[in-house]
């Protein structure tokens, strides 16, 4: 690959590439509802910690230290670190596999830099970790945005059936071992399936031919999408989701609660569902370890911040390892 010289001046002609006319900014309230749903998440954790610490006649925080120092954390590091990496090649792979049918030719070992160096920008918000990938593929291979933005939409809408999937999947092998409400995922599942027949239906212009909805720039993926590119993303995704699976069964045994894998499987995607919810530290998933562990709120909070944060930030630290190649090909011009 060869790129022109750099400009004088790179941030000036990364901005002049960007609209005229950006956005507006967000309204109010949905600038503020990820930071009310994290208050509300802190507030309930709060709570049942502060129960729990009053059975055991101590306080949160000496609650939380004897949770704490009873991790092996040595071991643990062990498990997380290769499944970081792993989680990251198999992330690399959806979306070089999307990038190369819908927008550009680019080689795996190309991805990599572009979607690591992204994980950074994720840490303070996954919008914006997509929009630099947006950037980047426009600057390195003159993608147009609204094409990249159609394939990362693609990538989330293939999300959604991925998890729902292996949660069908989970309810199935031991729908008897879990709690009552995920007694909806058949329903839910059942609806999913409906939506998708329809909107298949309508993007290959056999539903409502006459709309122009469907030529909007942002659904260029799903314009060009085969029926068959859904199911080998859930497919090529699904190794992550089994790994973690065990890693998880794992992780949770070192903080003293025993779960089996197949018990994990059907609460592994919904715990990610929550993950996915907009706002800070991931709190939705944390608390919804507590909410499905009852009688372990001190190991579950443990658990789910460590777990899930740690993930963040060391995918992130994955990405510092290509920053200086993705700063290079960001700001020394496109491919010639």
């Amino acid at each position: 690959m060869s790129t022109s010289e750099p400009p004088s001046d790179p941030s000036s002609e990364v901005q002049s590439e960007l609209p005229a006319n950006p956005r507006p900014p967000l309204p109010l309230w949905q600038r503020a509802t990820p930071w009310l749903i994290t208050i509300a998440c802190f507030a309930y954790l709060y709570s049942k910690l502060a129960g729990a610490a009053g059975r055991e006649d101590e306080t949160v925080v000496s609650y939380l230290t004897q949770v704490f120092a009873s991790v092996p954390w040595g071991r643990w590091l062990l498990l997380m670190v290769p499944y970081s990496f792993f989680f990251f090649l198999i992330d690399s792979l959806v979306l070089w596999r999307v990038v190369n049918w819908y927008n550009t030719k680019v080689a795996y070992l190309d991805i990599l830099p572009i979607r690591g160096s992204s994980y950074i920008l994720s840490i303070v918000n996954e919008q914006v970790g997509k929009g630099a990938m947006a950037l980047y593929l426009y600057r390195r291979d003159r993608v147009p945005g609204f094409e990249v933005g159609s394939s990362m939409l693609f990538i989330m809408f293939c999300e959604f059936y991925y998890l729902l999937s292996w949660a069908c999947v989970g309810y199935a092998l031991r729908g008897d071992a879990l709690p009552s409400e995920f007694g909806l995922i058949p329903a839910i599942a059942a609806g999913a399936l409906i939506f998708f027949v329809i909107f298949r239906l309508f993007f290959t212009g056999k539903l409502f031919s006459g709309s122009n909805l469907r030529d909007k720039p942002i659904f260029h993926a799903f314009r060009q999408a085969e029926t068959w590119h859904f199911p080998m993303i859930i497919l090529l995704r699904s190794p992550a989701l089994l790994t973690a699976v065990w890693v998880y069964s794992m992780a949770l045994g070192f903080f003293g609660v025993e779960v089996t894998n197949l018990e994990m499987l059907g609460y592994l995607p919904v715990i990610f569902f929550g993950a996915a919810t907009p706002g800070p530290m991931r709190t939705v998933a944390i608390t919804l370890w507590v909410v499905l562990f009852p009688g372990y709120e001190g190991e579950m909070t443990a658990f789910g911040f460590v777990q899930h944060n740690f993930f963040i930030f060391f995918n992130a630290a994955i990405g510092l390892i290509f920053l200086n190649r993705a700063n290079r090909e960001l700001f020394g011009g496109a491919k010639d």
